[in-house]
């Protein structure tokens, strides 16, 4: 669903789900398949979540490979400074 804004959309995506409970495997396998698609555009896929979605995903080991922020601005921050690299 999420990777046609991936492919007509812009390079790099925030996906904010500071407001979702919880996150079952399939969520997380649908999030692994858009930062796949994204990297392999070229673009990056920032993840907003919250402590219950951080632990998570931490207790998949994938914490290295999604890149979670805190808050929007914070996401927003790790843009700006990738594109000053």
């Amino acid at each position: 669903m999420l990777t046609k804004y991936v492919e007509a959309g812009p390079a790099n995506i925030i996906l904010d789900l500071g407001a979702i409970d919880f996150v079952d495997s399939s969520g997380l396998g649908a999030l692994v398949q858009l930062v796949k698609k994204a990297t392999g555009e070229g673009g990056t896929v920032q993840l907003v979540t919250n402590p219950r979605v951080t632990q998570t995903v931490k207790l998949v080991r994938l914490e290295k490979f999604l890149s979670l922020q805190p808050s929007v601005e914070e996401a927003i921050a790790n843009l700006d400074a990738a594109a000053g690299e």
